[in-house]
């Protein structure tokens, strides 16, 4: 009897066989929707704070960067620098949303709260759940991003209905950051881990993408580095949507963004899948 007692102690990850090449990824189709639809049950007791944070720091650059240095810049590109800006701003905010959600709260409920294990203890597999991150992830991502080009749009400071062509790019950029920081919670040993991700790739994703000011006022190398971050790919995307301007290079900029979902998530899985095991 004792041989067949669970050892509870163990995750399900630990004692599912090494040998499995695909164990890492979701077993099934729609099993990651019941991982969803948790986070989305345990958000909504919090929605009103949850959306509040989300919105806040955005909207200070937006209205504080476009009204004040908007003053002195005067337009940008044909177009005022506060709408310049609101792009922009729709863009890093998906990024910082869902980059926060994959990386804070996702390790919250893999490390400190266990979570994750206790999903496990079900039909779900790691693939599963952290397919169901991700998308959560993207879908706070979705929502800040959302609202702001809303409030833009409303504003005049975005075209209707050009705009609502961003809608699936935000969705695939959400995908894509929450894919990326997946990783760094795969590896990361405490909450103080991610201030390296914040300072060293956020910050400066921020700065070089085009939220701020045109990329092409960037020295010629600085440029070539903005080609490999997915920001600048989602900022390319979304501002000619929101300003009724044509698509350039529209599939070039969705394929940087597709691979940015699947690669990191790939990795990630097979990553999560290694610390779950120890």
């Amino acid at each position: 009897m004792e041989a067949k007692t669970l050892d509870k102690t163990r995750s399900p990850a630990a004692s599912a066989p090494q040998s499995e090449p695909f164990a890492a990824l979701p077993s099934n189709a729609t099993h990651w929707f019941a991982v969803w639809r948790r986070n989305y049950l345990v958000w909504r007791k919090l929605a009103i704070a949850s959306m509040f944070g989300n919105l806040a720091d955005p909207m200070i650059y937006l209205f504080g960067l476009g009204f004040g240095l908007g003053l002195m810049v005067g337009h940008v590109d044909g177009v005022s620098y506060i709408a310049f800006l609101a792009a922009g701003t729709v863009s890093s905010s998906v990024m910082m949303s869902a980059s926060f959600e994959a990386m804070y709260s996702g390790f919250s409920r893999m490390h400190v709260q266990r979570t994750w294990e206790a999903i496990m203890h079900t039909p779900l597999s790691l693939g599963d759940i952290v397919l169901g991150e991700v998308v959560w992830a993207a879908s706070k991502s979705v929502l800040s991003g959302a609202a702001i080009m809303i409030v833009a749009g409303l504003l005049g400071y975005a075209s209707f209905p050009s705009m609502l062509i961003a809608l699936p790019v935000i969705v695939l950029a959400g995908l894509a950051f929450a894919s990326v920081a997946m990783i760094v919670t795969s590896i990361a040993p405490s909450y103080d881990f991610f201030m390296f991700y914040q300072t060293l790739v956020l910050t400066p994703m921020l700065l070089l993408s085009g939220v701020f000011f045109p990329i092409a006022q960037l020295p010629a190398a600085a440029q070539q580095i903005t080609l490999m971050l997915p920001l600048a790919h989602a900022v390319a995307l979304i501002r000619p949507a929101m300003l009724g301007r044509p698509l350039d290079h529209a599939a070039l900029h969705l394929i940087v963004l597709t691979a940015y979902v699947v690669v990191p998530f790939a990795i990630a899985s097979v990553l999560l899948r290694r610390r779950m095991m120890r």
